[in-house]
């Protein structure tokens, strides 16, 4: 096992390396220039030498001066030491520093949408394949929502509950008029800001755990070992047991990956919503060809999925009790 765990860390320490280089590329191959869209923003009105002094200032500041392969093996020196460089979009601010501002908002809505949707959704789905009248309903309803874009639903949402009924508010991820504090009206005004963007995901992804389990529970009750068991005069409950581990694997699967690109954010729900998290920074990065956000906001993702797809490699080992025969050798 140790060394099954020890191929998988060299083989993701490699990918590492592969996917940080190409996303330290991609952003380069992009037009534009993100100094001169710095200043185009600041509106400079100044005369061309003092222009050429402040264009000269960015481009040392941000290392652009440098030759491509200087500024590629600069990127790995601050990578190794965590520094992401300096965001164009943020004036000079440490990317990092940028990031980790705008995180804790994201995981506070995606977390709680991809957990308990997951749970919800693996539950009402393992129901519905056993329940004829709750497939009959689920089942529709479950693709309606699954096939729902995000940006669409936000939308609705935040003019029905928010627009109309003023039911929550359905912009920013507080109170203009507030700062952020540990107290009980922010932590109040936060959640309302919080419900909307919540319910957009949560129903989405709700859809689509709850197709994906019905489909791999009737799957499993269908298979040869299923149909073996019942022979042999097995319980109902005891095939239905076995069906459901076996469903699950690909619904675990499903919710590493998922938590894996949580640092993402939500682009489309988040810029819906002006949500002040990791996707709508994203989003500003993209607009200001800011090189540094973008490859910085780009690795977190990276090291996100890399660190999901080893815990469902763990996982597999602690659910699967083939996959631990298969690793000493043995047959299931």
């Amino acid at each position: 096992m140790r060394r099954y765990f020890g191929r998988k860390l060299l083989t993701y320490t490699l990918t590492l390396f592969i996917a940080a280089t190409i996303d330290w590329l991609i952003p380069r191959f992009m037009p534009g220039d993100p100094v001169y869209g710095l200043m185009s923003r600041m509106g400079n009105n100044s005369s061309p030498e003092a222009a050429k002094a402040l264009s000269d200032y960015y481009y040392n500041l941000f290392g652009l001066n440098q030759p491509i392969w200087q500024q590629y093996l600069n990127f790995w020196g601050g990578l190794l030491h965590g520094d992401l460089g300096r965001s164009v979009f943020e004036h000079g601010q440490p990317v990092t520093d940028a990031i980790m501002a705008a995180v804790p908002y994201t995981l506070a809505l995606l977390i709680p949408a991809i957990l308990l949707s997951w749970w919800a959704g693996n539950s009402f789905g393992a129901l519905a394949a056993r329940r004829k009248w709750l497939d009959n309903t689920m089942l529709p309803v479950g693709y309606i929502l699954t096939a729902t874009p995000y940006m669409w639903l936000g939308i609705v949402l935040a003019f029905v509950f928010g627009f109309t009924l003023k039911m929550f508010p359905f912009a920013n991820s507080y109170g203009l008029n507030l700062e952020p504090s540990f107290t009980w009206l922010f932590f109040t005004d936060l959640v309302a800001h919080w419900m909307l963007p919540f319910l957009s995901l949560f129903l989405v992804m709700f859809g689509g755990w709850a197709i994906g389990m019905r489909n791999m529970i009737i799957y499993e009750l269908d298979a040869d070992y299923s149909r073996y068991l019942e022979a042999l005069g097995a319980p109902q409950r005891l095939v239905r047991k076995y069906a459901f581990r076996n469903a699950m694997l690909p619904q675990i699967t499903g919710l590493a990956l998922q938590l894996g690109v949580i640092v993402a954010g939500s682009l489309v729900t988040e810029i819906v919503f002006s949500y002040q998290g990791v996707g709508l920074l994203l989003f500003n990065a993209i607009k200001s060809e800011d090189y540094f956000l973008l490859q910085g906001i780009f690795l977190f993702v990276i090291v996100g999925v890399l660190a999901a797809n080893f815990l469902v490699d763990i996982a597999y080992v602690i659910v699967d009790p083939r996959t631990r025969v298969g690793m000493r050798g043995g047959t299931a």
